[in-house]
């Protein structure tokens, strides 16, 4: 048997292209890579947890790039199958003082290839958490089939089950969204929500404690709500509800600082941290990310995040 993984997460992966300038002035852009269940799986990876990653990679010039790079991660591809289809792609800009630049080009792309055939039982199984997304579900119904068939898995072999709806008008519609997330949510362990995009648009409930008591009686043990407005986390878990503080309000780029939250939680609460814990500990990995531009390049690692934890530290 092959070592045990602490985590598997499912879904896509992109290009992306990023500048400190406007777009329409940048003469460079740097390359990396994104996508929010990549983003989970890096940020679990570098604070020390044993990730899995399963999705589809189109055959083209960046198939390399990107293998060779999720290697140097650390995770575990072996679950990642090719696709004749081109990889994702997004171009992404912080000029200083100005909205957050952002083009996404997500259709008729490898990861939507995902069905089925890439989830096996014995891999599900020889893992702690599975980890998907409503962006994953969203990226066709072979796609929204496999995050099924792998929470199913989990579930028959009592491995947790983690889910994010992740809402954006970018990629779905409240209507879609709200589908999916019916479909998958008795199958749900824990699950990550944002107030401002997923519990209004698809719960459509205004009451923190209503939404609280309403995904508990859906049979979800533990619940973290990210509210902007309020400037925290609300943890809900075993009847109690606590608030956690942002690490830092000074941010220059919140892309994937949700998913990078998510990889953070989901290390902590598999290495023996309380959900209430594993919020704190979730928090300086978000607001470390979010002092950078992109989604992955500027997520932090292992010693700076428990430097900081290990300390007490929430603001910066």
């Amino acid at each position: 048997m092959e070592e045990k993984l602490d985590i598997i997460t499912i879904g896509e992966s992109l290009i992306e292209l990023s500048s400190d300038t406007h777009l329409n002035e940048a003469e460079c852009l740097k390359k990396y890579y994104g996508g929010d269940a990549l983003a989970t799986a890096v940020a679990a990876s570098r604070a020390g947890s044993k990730v899995g990653f399963i999705t589809r990679i189109g055959d083209d010039v960046f198939k390399d790039y990107l293998l060779e790079s999720w290697k140097n991660e650390g995770l575990d591809i072996s679950k990642v199958n090719t696709a004749p289809e081109p990889n994702g792609l997004y171009f992404i800009a912080r000029p200083a003082g100005c909205r957050k630049e952002f083009a996404y080009y997500r259709k008729r792309i490898a990861p939507a290839k995902l069905s089925i055939e890439d989830i096996t039982e014995d891999y599900i199984a020889n893992s702690k958490v599975v980890y998907a997304s409503g962006v994953t579900q969203s990226l066709s119904m072979s796609a929204k089939e496999a995050v099924a068939e792998a929470f199913k898995f989990a579930k028959n072999n009592d491995v947790i089950t983690a889910y994010d709806p992740n809402f954006s008008l970018l990629i779905t519609t409240p209507e879609n969204a709200r589908e999916d997330f019916n479909s998958i949510i008795g199958n749900v362990d824990i699950l990550f929500m944002s107030a401002k995009y997923d519990t209004v648009n698809i719960l459509e409930i205004d009451s923190l404690e209503n939404i609280m008591k309403n995904i508990w009686d859906m049979g979800v043990s533990i619940i973290v709500i990210k509210d902007s407005n309020s400037g925290g986390y609300y943890t809900g878990y075993n009847g109690n509800i606590i608030f956690s503080e942002f690490y830092t309000h000074e941010v220059v780029d919140t892309t994937c600082s949700g998913d990078a939250f998510n990889g953070g939680f989901l290390h902590a609460v598999t290495h023996g941290l309380t959900p209430f814990e594993a919020t704190r500990f979730a928090s300086i990995v978000a607001g470390l990310q979010a002092k950078g531009i992109g989604a992955i390049k500027s997520i932090p690692y292992k010693d700076e995040i428990y430097s900081i934890f290990e300390k007490g530290g929430l603001n910066a």
